[in-house]
């Protein structure tokens, strides 16, 4: 198991610890952050936010207001002005000093991340530790943000330069919401663009601390702005303010079709990395140990919850028996328990509503004729929380709701297939391309499959690895544009070509 220093690997002292850093929220009700101050308006309205671990209130939040999201957008037109004259050099002082300050608050971020949205907390303790590599990397990138190339003619030279595109409204799920705030925010900034920030209403906790760490780090007020509330009113909002000029969400595909609809008035740029319903292949000469470790790993880690999640297995039917029961022996092993527990590798689901969500699949599978092979109930033993047995479905077919719907948890649908092409075909009858996984020994085929998987990314012999500057992105129903390194600019900045003439030229000549 992952550690890092720092973090207790006791659960008492874990569940102590948490304890201490939720009661401000329990305390007094958590509003927004607007242009660096805490609002929380008169009279407003709250709801109260609920932990997965047994439905208890972790305190009440602002249900914000269309007001509320004007006041935050209005901030960070105003805050633009300024912040985008800001050198890149100084930027990048600025975001180190954001990192340190992640840094110095992991532990409270992992434990405060871990009792919102019900992730184990051994996952939890690297969240702080990879938000902070985000904005490193972009904070070294930043003096660099603004250039281009020279292109030379014999009578012209064009040159190249990027500027920023101006406020941006960054909506992020609730998943993993902490690290996902920073992939998306860091070249916001980095680029010179300010924000206002949307987090999600189940898990919306560790964006507040995100908020307040940009405000102690010297982020000067207005350039980081986040408002609580709903997706209906503060998120349909932000989406058609007229100040800000682009998108950026990570949430359901049928989110980015709103906000699409949404912006159009206003002819925002949008950058969607939404649903997957992501294909791990597996063929008869794979390294049976290694892609074993990686089919449990990226269908069960994070509770299932995350867009990359591999969901449908696909494996050569010449080894299918074997290797399925393989996964099964492994799945019956899997640690359900509270997400403070060291020792747990499967948390509560994030919600109630989405617990029986996750459910509703286990009847559906039987009714379309699959086989459960492993869980395909709740835990009611782990108390009144969200928890789930680890489902391990099998006799499916691609045409089933299990092998075509986004379920969003600890659920893995296994499909046979007999040679490469049945494979491909599989892997790409899907309306989502977001992530693939190829396991093979033939590096001719992997190639292959590279090309021919409909997928914005592949990964060959390998689980989900993250490199900061390649492109991370979906196609078809999975999502629109790429995040990471210079891909991350070409959406939150504007590239203008210049033109310079020589004086040698002709020009051309009218009306003499």
């Amino acid at each position: 198991m992952d550690t890092s220093p720092g973090f207790a690997q006791n659960f008492t002292q874990n569940k102590e610890k948490a304890g201490l850093f939720l009661r401000r929220f329990q305390d007094q009700v958590t509003g927004h952050i607007i242009n660096g101050e805490m609002v929380v308006p008169d009279k407003a309205e709250v709801f109260t936010n609920l932990s997965p671990t047994d439905n208890t209130s972790l305190g009440n939040v602002v249900a914000g207001k269309a007001a509320d999201m004007d006041q935050a957008c209005e901030a960070a037109a105003r805050a633009f002005v300024q912040w985008r004259e800001v050198p890149g050099a100084q930027r990048r002082e600025i975001l180190h000093t954001f990192a340190d300050h992640i840094t110095q608050r992991a532990e409270e971020i992992a434990l405060v991340e871990a009792s919102d949205c019900g992730q184990p907390i051994r996952f939890m303790q690297q969240a702080a530790i990879r938000g902070a590599d985000n904005f490193r990397f972009f904070a070294d990138k930043a003096p660099e943000a603004e250039n281009g190339q020279a292109l030379y003619q014999a009578e012209h030279t064009n040159f190249t330069m990027r500027t920023p595109v101006g406020p941006v409204g960054v909506i992020t799920p609730w998943n993993t919401p902490f690290m996902l705030a920073t992939w998306k925010i860091a070249p916001a900034l980095a680029a010179g663009c300010t924000v206002v920030h949307k987090p999600a209403e189940l898990s919306p906790l560790s964006a507040c601390l995100l908020a307040e760490i940009a405000r102690d780090s010297g982020m000067p007020d207005g350039v980081w702005n986040m408002v609580n509330g709903f997706g209906e009113v503060v998120g349909k909002r932000l989406t058609e303010h007229p100040a800000i000029q682009a998108v950026a969400l990570v949430g359901e595909s049928s989110t980015g079709s709103h906000i699409m609809r949404q912006g159009a008035d206003t002819l925002k740029r949008v950058h969607f990395e939404l649903g997957g319903k992501n294909p791990i292949i597996v063929f008869d000469d794979a390294d049976f140990k290694r892609a074993l470790d990686a089919v449990v790993f990226m269908i069960y880690s994070l509770n299932g919850q995350r867009c990359t999640s591999s969901s449908r297995l696909l494996v050569q039917s010449n080894i299918a028996e074997d290797f399925i029961q393989a996964v099964k022996a492994r799945v019956e092993k899997l640690r359900v328990g509270h997400p403070l527990d060291p020792a747990t590798e499967v948390g509560p689901l994030v919600h109630t509503g989405h617990l029986e969500k996750v459910c509703s699949y286990f009847d559906i599978a039987r009714q379309d004729g699959a086989k459960t092979l492993v869980g395909g109930t709740k835990r009611k033993d782990l108390g009144p929380g969200n928890y789930v047995a680890p489902t391990l479905f099998v006799d499916a077919d691609n045409h089933m709701r299990i092998a075509r719907e986004e379920i969003f948890g600890p659920v893995l649908t296994a499909i046979t297939f007999d040679d490469e092409d049945e494979a491909v075909k599989l892997a790409n009858d899907t309306v989502y391309g977001l992530a693939g996984y190829i396991w093979t020994e033939n590096t001719g085929r992997a190639m292959r499959m590279a090309r021919d998987v409909e997928a914005g990314m592949l990964w060959v012999n390998s689980e989900n690895n993250r490199n900061l500057p390649s492109p991370f992105g979906g196609m078809k129903m999975s999502g629109i544009g790429r995040d990471g390194g210079d891909y991350s600019f070409d959406f939150y900045m504007e590239t203008k070509n210049v033109c310079v003439a020589h004086g040698t030229h002709k020009v051309p000549v009218l009306g003499t």
